[in-house]
Order: structure tokens, then C-alpha cells, then sequence
């Protein structure tokens, strides 16, 4: 049996899509259709259903994907290997949100450097740009704020980062908390506002949750950084939401004042995603562990 039609066949599989795999594999989908029907003619037996949606495996596509996975994904860490062996380390490539990863993940994963891991991480792309370059096989391990969909990427629940409305001090001194506890939308959206985007997304979340309503302030600062939106907040160019992490210190020098504390503060939970199989590359897998041990302090 071809092992080019076999590896199409478990990319599709995983990805429950022609269309996907074939972005996945660099071919076109009337080459991965063919692949299939090919390989389900030597078969004789269909291995999938063509849905409006994506395609669903029978049975014996999901058991032949059982049994033919586990080894394609060995024969790529075999390939792998050959390729580290001629430097003497092992690459990790790491994708994640800048500020996350710069602040928790690159340091929690110092000590496996000196173990022989060579990591490189990228920073550019939104989390749907992100999972889409993992799934094309450009990272080996990413940090997504949202959980991926369908069976060619798996993830694990990381942590939680807690969002805190924050200003400097001169800003913080002209709100009485009674204030903000009665009318706190109405009077903070008085204020200037600091934001990533302009579509308020962090602004955006606290409001739905603390407010239950929508912002209807705009952004005086955008700057798509959230260490520069912090720099810009604590200079006293508006309020901001950050998160607890990224702030606290500035929080405990008095550089930011919360503005507010919640009885349920807004929480965004990070995912530790990876393509389905490679948790069986050594070097993946203990890069998975050493961040989900380390996630236990953050």
C-alpha cells in the first residue's frame, strides 16, 4: 500500500475536510479526492462519508486511521531525529501569544535548553493564524486562547489568566468607588481607554462580564502589545484591562491602581494545543509536561 495515500488518508481523517487537508498536504482537493477514491478502490470498502460539511470516516476509516496513524507519526519522528542528529539538539517550535509566552512559557522552559532542547518561537498572527500554522505542521506546540475544533489538533486546558480594569493613579483618584459600584460603565467610559485593537476586545470581555453590557467608549491608544498598552495606562494615558500576571508588579509599585474588584473577576483560559500524534516525539512531549507542571504556579 502507497504510503503517500496513506498519509492523505490520516490528514484527512484528522482534519474531517478535504478541502483542510489539502491546505495541510500543499495539493489540490481534486488530488486528495483522487487519493481517497484510489485508496478505497484497493480496499474495496468506502472510507468515508461526504457530508454538506466535511466529510465523517466509517468504520473501517476509523479503523484503519487506529491502526495506520501511530506509525506514519513514527516514521515522522524518525525523520525528525535524522534531521537533529546532524546539530546534536532537538528543535521545539513554539507559538503563543507575545506577552504569555515571552513571561511564562520561554522562561518555564529554560531548564530543558541546557538538557539539549533548541527552542524557536514565533510570536506573529492571531490564535486562528496560530492553530492553522500548527496544523500545517509550522509549529510543534501552541498557546491558543480558544479551544481548536475537530480531531487533527488536540489541547489541554494550560491556565487561567485573571483580567484586571486598571489605571494610573491621578485617574484612579477622581472615581469613588460608591461611584463605580452604582453607575462603574457610565462613569469609567468617561475615561480615556487604552486597547490592542480597535474592536476593545479586552475592554469588550470585562464589560460583558462585570457590566453585562457593551463598551461605548472608543480607544484613545491602540497599541497591538500588551506590555506597550501597560506602559501607555501607567503614564496615565487611559484605563486598560490586563491581565493580573503582566500587571501585578506595576500594580504592587503603584505604577496602575485596580479600578475595580469584582466578586468574580473575567477569566481567559490558555490552551496548550498540539497536532494529534506528535505528544509521541519525545522533545514535544516533555516540553507539553514541563509547561503544564510549571502551569501549576501561575
Amino acid at each position: 500500500m502507497d504510503l503517500a495515500l496513506l498519509r492523505t488518508f490520516v490528514t484527512v481523517h484528522r482534519a474531517g475536510s478535504f478541502t483542510r487537508a489539502a491546505a495541510l498536504l500543499g495539493l489540490s482537493q481534486p488530488a486528495v479526492t483522487s487519493q481517497i477514491r484510489t485508496l478505497e478502490r484497493q480496499l474495496g470498502r468506502p472510507l468515508f462519508l461526504r457530508q454538506a460539511r466535511g466529510v465523517t470516516p466509517t468504520t473501517i476509516g476509523d479503523e484503519l486511521a487506529h491502526r495506520a496513524a501511530p506509525h506514519l507519526d513514527a516514521l515522522v519522528e524518525i525523520a525528525e531525529a535524522g534531521l537533529d542528529e546532524e546539530s546534536g539538539v532537538r528543535t521545539l517550535h513554539l507559538a503563543g501569544p507575545p506577552e504569555f509566552t515571552s513571561a511564562r512559557a520561554l522562561p518555564a522552559l529554560t531548564p530543558l535548553v541546557s538538557q539539549g532542547l533548541a527552542v524557536r518561537a514565533s510570536f506573529s498572527g492571531t490564535t486562528e493564524e496560530i492553530l492553522d500554522g500548527l496544523a500545517a505542521g509550522h509549529h510543534d506546540l501552541a498557546i491558543a486562547t480558544t479551544r481548536p475544533r475537530g480531531g487533527l489538533l488536540t489541547s489541554t486546558p494550560l491556565c487561567d489568566e485573571e483580567h484586571v480594569l486598571v489605571a494610573a493613579p491621578r485617574w484612579a483618584a477622581r472615581l469613588a468607588p460608591e461611584v463605580l459600584l452604582r453607575k462603574g460603565a457610565v462613569v469609567l467610559e468617561q475615561l480615556p481607554v487604552v486597547e490592542v485593537h480597535e474592536s476593545l476586545p479586552f475592554v469588550s470581555r470585562y464589560w460583558a462580564a462585570v457590566f453585562e453590557t457593551k463598551p461605548a467608549a472608543a480607544a484613545t491608544v491602540i497599541a497591538p502589545d500588551l506590555r506597550a498598552v501597560l506602559e501607555s495606562a501607567a503614564s496615565g494615558a487611559g484605563l486598560a484591562v490586563l491581565p493580573r500576571y503582566l500587571c501585578e508588579e506595576a500594580l504592587e509599585g503603584g505604577r496602575l491602581v485596580a479600578l475595580l474588584d469584582p466578586p468574580v473577576p473575567p477569566l481567559r483560559t490558555y490552551f496548550l494545543v498540539v497536532r494529534a500524534g506528535t505528544l509521541a516525539l519525545p522533545h514535544i512531549a516533555r516540553a507539553h509536561e514541563w509547561l503544564l507542571r510549571a502551569s501549576g504556579d501561575w
